[in-house]
């Protein structure tokens, strides 16, 4: 077999760069955990000593944990000073985390992945589901810090200003349910935007609503928010101006049942608003990073917690925009359309 040197050294000096990202990032969460990019955001150069003294920590693992960001471009390191230094920009992303880019989340994210590997290796063999709730805890705590942002940033101001005259609802005051909340962070964020309106926030985890419980109470919005332990085709009620999905839809067995619940539960005049990771229609336009790190939590998460309940659609995190209408359309939707979208996002809207 003809071996092309050239070819096999690029692929390679890939391959390496993946591996030592992957192990890295767990070293990025032990950064986070322990607060070591927050002490250096702002403090300009720093010695590793001085970072060990502002956190508790061990000089040590701290200069090894700092050589190793520094060799990822995360840190900056000064060889005649010995100094490093967390540049503004990945402070912003790595220790602001009211910012719209906060990353701290994700690694929580992916260590549930990298616990998880074994039993994804036989739901392989068996072609079984694993359900979110199966998980190492993690999972849950880190989807809502890193999803949180994002919606902070977007949901109130960009995304259902996108829908037909829903903004203008929900200030004068509506009934919006959110399907799928897990801790809630949609369902508070919108309730703190829309004094007006009630707010029922839905999940199947026990863990996920009770966490919400606790979040609305301490947000100051629980006199207008409800949350319930109910499956997507379940929720209560009745009336509602408002149902929303966020990313959240792809990973249920039956979406479309989910849709046609929504439907009957909607006014006449109603809308759901979905939110759903931003992908193309073809694998081949999706080739790219986001696509490559959706397409691998699509295998870890969204495909076996679909595969593992009834119907087992297993639409994926990259699903697109044309499936998703597809859905829409069975349930006996009248439109459907992208309403707006961000590098991460597809948001859409879609009507009785």
């Amino acid at each position: 077999m003809a071996i092309d040197e050239d070819k096999l050294m690029a692929f390679m000096g890939q391959a390496v760069t993946d591996m030592s990202a992957a192990i890295s990032v767990e070293l990025m969460a032990i950064g986070d955990k322990l607060g070591l990019y927050k002490a250096m955001a702002g403090a300009g150069p720093i010695t590793s000593a001085e970072v060990a003294e502002r956190t508790g920590t061990t000089e040590r693992y701290v200069r090894e944990w700092l050589n190793n960001q520094v060799a990822g471009g995360y840190v900056v390191y000064d060889p005649t000073s010995g100094n490093y230094e967390l540049p503004e920009e990945q402070a912003f992303a790595l220790a602001d985390e009211d910012s719209p880019v906060f990353l701290g989340g994700i690694f929580d994210v992916l260590g549930a992945c990298w616990a998880a590997e074994e039993r994804i290796t036989e739901a392989f063999r068996t072609g079984e589901g694993v359900g979110w709730h199966e998980h190492h805890p993690r999972l849950f705590g880190g989807t809502e810090r890193f999803f949180r942002p994002g919606y902070k940033a977007n949901l109130t101001t960009s995304w259902i200003p996108s829908l037909e005259g829903v903004d203008e609802k929900l200030k004068s005051g509506a009934r919006v349910a959110d399907v799928g909340c897990g801790h809630g962070a949609s369902t508070i964020i919108m309730a703190q935007a829309y004094p007006k309106s009630t707010f029922l926030g839905t999940d199947y985890h026990q863990g996920s609503i009770d966490a919400a419980r606790t979040r609305a109470k301490k947000a100051g919005v629980s006199d207008r928010v409800d949350f319930e332990v109910s499956t997507a085709k379940e929720f209560g009620g009745t009336d509602y101006d408002l149902v929303c999905y966020f990313d959240c839809l792809h990973d249920m067995g039956d979406p479309v049942g989910a849709a046609v619940h929504a439907r009957e539960a909607l006014k006449p005049d109603g809308t759901v608003l979905l939110v759903e990771p931003f992908a193309n229609d073809k694998v081949e336009d999706n080739i790219n990073p986001v696509g490559r790190m959706y397409y691998a939590a699509s295998t870890f998460l969204c495909t076996p917690a679909s595969l593992s309940q009834e119907v087992g659609l297993a639409l994926g995190a990259q699903a697109g925009e044309a499936r998703l209408h597809n859905v829409f359309t069975e349930a006996g939707y009248s439109s459907f359309r992208r309403a707006t979208e961000t590098p991460f996002n597809l948001v859409l809207e879609a009507k009785p």
